[in-house]
């Protein structure tokens, strides 16, 4: 196997460290973190790379993306054929890697045969988690279809465009998640609130009925995962966490005492701050219908508060953008934002640790400490006290290694 080993750096590990360490050394075997230590690691077949003096991170995790949304108007993406779909989302994954994400969790839309052609080799992408098509009740944030669309739900739901499902009922939202996990799913995802890109399901809407949420985690749990719901209001929130729902995504509208017992409860939340930031403004020139721009005033504004009560709450919060199209490219700007609200090791965190734990991939991602996927970036500079230098499409990212391969090396 190949052995790498990378000298002269500092390391931010939140896993290790909260702060910069100095004198630590990494030697990297296949696709694997052999060694990590803080004493010369002795390793004479090794390649030898001089990180001069920057800043050695794990790589990076987002917990919430879209891969195959490759335009605003999700309804639109979802008659897009197949094919165009799949080199699209090619495209746009290896932007994310480009940024230095080397692992993604999709949250709505991509299926296994994504996760294979980057297990292959097949495209640049990074590690892809999947939960299949997320779960959606008729005229719920998953309907894309406008309110006199009475195309039958199948036409559309079952292209690798489309994000979602249509399951009504106990019975078939347990057939849908057993088939989307014997289709590879590695997590459940439902709409358990009304949503910004769908046009019949105002933001206040609660998504299924207890009964049916129930159902999927009971589903979930015996297949030894869990479910991720599309949330927005304190009640959806908090329906949600009471039925079993482990990762709660976006949590915009969340009030202190559902924080609290969200976090007693060990659920997990996943923020989106950077979609509503250019939902709004960028949206209706790229296809975004006037409902849905309307809708993006009620959780945006909220947005900046839900972080302070869940950071107050001592709710753990992993990194997520959930962006659709061509806004893409803002993926990193999550970073800048989180930190006008949150110390800057924080939001290091959650997009290393806390993604990890959300992802259920501890010790593997997030971390450079031995046994690890090699997954690492090198930063020009110190990201404590400038988030901004993971931002710019990885201009300030020196190298980038993804389970020990360099996809980018500005060293040599």
């Amino acid at each position: 196997m190949t052995l790498t080993l990378l000298r002269n750096f500092r390391l931010l590990d939140p896993a290790i460290d909260d702060d910069l360490v100095e004198g630590y050394e990494l030697l990297v075997e296949g696709d694997k973190v052999k060694e990590l230590s803080d004493k010369p690691i002795k390793a004479s077949k090794a390649n030898v790379v001089n990180c001069g003096k920057r800043t050695l991170m794990p790589g990076l995790i987002d917990c919430h993306v879209h891969v195959i949304a490759t335009m605003v108007n999700i309804g639109q993406n979802a008659l897009v054929p197949d094919a165009l779909i799949a080199y699209r989302a090619a495209r746009i994954m290896k932007g994310m890697l480009d940024r230095g994400f080397t692992t993604v969790r999709d949250l709505g839309g991509a299926t296994y045969p994504l996760v294979e052609a980057q297990e292959q080799g097949l495209i640049e992408a990074p590690r892809l988690i999947i939960p299949g098509k997320a779960l959606s009740q008729t005229g719920g944030h998953g309907d894309s279809r406008s309110r006199y669309d009475r195309r039958d739900p199948e036409t559309w739901t079952r292209t690798l465009g489309s994000l979602g499902r249509l399951a009504d009922g106990v019975d078939a939202v347990r057939q849908a998640c057993r088939e989307e996990i014997k289709q590879g799913a590695h997590f459940i995802k439902i709409m358990a609130n009304g949503g910004v890109a769908s046009p019949n399901d105002p933001i206040h809407f609660l998504g299924y009925s207890r009964d049916e949420i129930l159902a999927a985690v009971e589903e979930a749990t015996n297949a030894g995962t869990y479910v991720a719901a599309h949330l927005y209001t304190d009640e959806a929130i908090r329906r949600a966490v009471e039925c079993g729902v482990h990762s709660l995504e976006h949590c915009n509208l969340i009030q202190s005492k559902t924080a609290k017992f969200a976090a007693e409860k060990g659920a997990i939340a996943c923020p989106t701050l950077v979609t509503y930031e250019y939902l709004g403004v960028e949206g209706p020139a790229l296809g975004l219908d006037p409902i849905s721009v309307a809708k993006v005033d009620t959780v945006k504004i909220a947005g900046m508060k839900s972080l302070e009560i869940m950071h107050k709450a001592k709710l753990t919060m992993a990194y997520g953008s959930d962006l659709l199209g061509e806004m893409h490219r803002h993926q990193s700007e999550e970073f800048v934002i989180r930190g006008r609200v949150l110390p800057a090791i924080e939001v290091i965190r959650s997009t290393t640790m806390h993604a990890a734990k959300l992802c259920r991939k501890e010790g593997k991602i997030g971390t450079l400490k031995a046994g690890a996927f090699a997954d690492a970036v090198l930063v020009d500079g110190n990201p404590l006290k400038d988030l901004s230098l993971l931002t710019k499409q990885g201009a300030h990212l020196a190298l980038i290694m993804q389970g020990g391969r360099m996809h980018k090396n500005q060293l040599s």
